[in-house]
């Protein structure tokens, strides 16, 4: 067992504060973005009505949906396959910037796909995104160092690796979609888990309990923190759904986009099935988490399931997560429904890393509080 360095616990605080600080620069940076396109979209609706000679506020056409198709996107619509409807065409935001069949409630193009327009502010946000990443692994690494073993032994270690992996993923995810718009949410996320880390459950740098000494925590905990960081992308997700399906019913009512910054974000539909394929590889992963913690425990326990209120949680999430997929893929829970049951299933993941690791006593209890 390596002997503990702590100066290099402090170097990794240090660090974990500086991460912080540069998310929270990206997600003004993020947030300016937003704001600012919508208001340049908004223009050049009323320009291109103008030269048009059509009345701006009598075009409903619908988020998603391109203005040749004469129809709005079913969100909730109750039939969908495994996969969710196909995608209908749409207009990109390049479209609309160039004038053409440029319409109120005009959004991103369904395919994600990077456009010609260059946003300044969104690309000062993404590389702030990669600064406060890099600086972030630096204080992953550096507790890492500071421990002698892999960093997510208690809370604050789980919590500030699995918001590590979450900004990760998403930046990942950019070099092939453009899913900016998710930036102010998933860096925003990363802040709270940050400060969470920080205020409700730092603890020191140290060895871990008997009971984790082994090479199990790093394939168990490891898929786990994996799985709960792609469960933090689409709970994001399915709350701009939630969002963007309501925009939508009130455009296609007649009513007015009072959420002009929306336009960057894709369809309700769009998202819907994105955070559905990654919620089928975070399910798998999480399914993984629950079979090696079974294994594990029968090495430390000599059983593979004892009702420990950690195990029945992680259970728990399972099945809500089964119940999602199997919901939306056989039993047609499309649209709001689908989104809700997403974002219950997360709310269980916090349930079960806060509450039942700070007040539920059990072989599990390793919050290190």
């Amino acid at each position: 067992m390596l002997p503990i360095n702590e100066t290099m616990g402090q170097y990794s605080e240090l660090f974990m504060l500086l991460a912080a600080g540069t998310y929270t620069v990206a997600f003004i940076a993020f947030a300016w973005d937003l704001a600012k396109s919508s208001k340049t979209l908004r223009a050049v609706d009323l320009k291109a009505a103008q030269l048009s000679g059509a009345d701006a506020t009598r075009v409903p056409v619908a988020a998603g949906v391109g203005e040749s198709s004469g129809a709005v996107d079913r969100a909730d619509a109750d039939v969908a396959g495994p996969v969710g409807r196909a995608e209908r065409p749409t207009s990109s935001v390049a479209g609309a910037a160039a004038g053409n069949n440029a319409g109120v409630g005009q959004t991103a193009d369904a395919a994600m796909r990077y456009s010609a327009e260059r946003r300044a502010p969104a690309r000062v946000a993404v590389a702030l995104t990669v600064l406060g990443a890099a600086i972030h692994a630096a204080g992953v690494i550096t507790r890492a160092i500071g421990a002698g073993r892999v960093p997510w032994g208690n809370m604050y270690e789980f919590l500030t690796t699995g918001a590590f992996v979450a900004v990760a993923v998403f930046l990942l995810v950019l070099v092939r979609r453009d899913l900016r718009f998710l930036g102010t949410f998933v860096v925003g996320l990363a802040i709270i888990m940050l400060v969470a880390a920080s205020v409700a459950y730092w603890t020191p740098v140290g060895h871990l309990v008997p009971a984790l000494q082994s090479y199990w925590l790093i394939i168990h905990v490891s898929i786990a923190v994996l799985s709960s960081a792609l469960f933090t992308l689409t709970f994001a997700m399915s709350a701009l759904q939630l969002v963007q399906s309501h925009r939508q019913k009130t455009i296609a009512a007649g009513g007015g986009d009072k959420l002009g910054f929306m336009r960057l974000v894709p369809s309700a539909l769009s998202l819907e099935n994105l955070s559905y394929r990654i919620n089928a590889i975070a399910f798998v992963g999480w399914t993984f988490t629950l079979m090696f913690g079974a294994i594990w425990a029968e090495k430390a326990w000599g059983r593979f399931w004892g009702w420990d209120t950690k195990e029945v949680w992680t259970f728990v999430i399972w099945v809500v997560y089964a119940g999602y997929l199997h919901a939306r893929a056989t039993r047609g829970w499309t649209g709001t429904r689908a989104a809700w049951l997403s974002i219950v299933g997360y709310l269980c993941v916090v349930f079960n890393f806060t509450i039942v690791n700070q007040f539920f006593n059990g072989l599990h209890s390793y919050s290190g509080l």
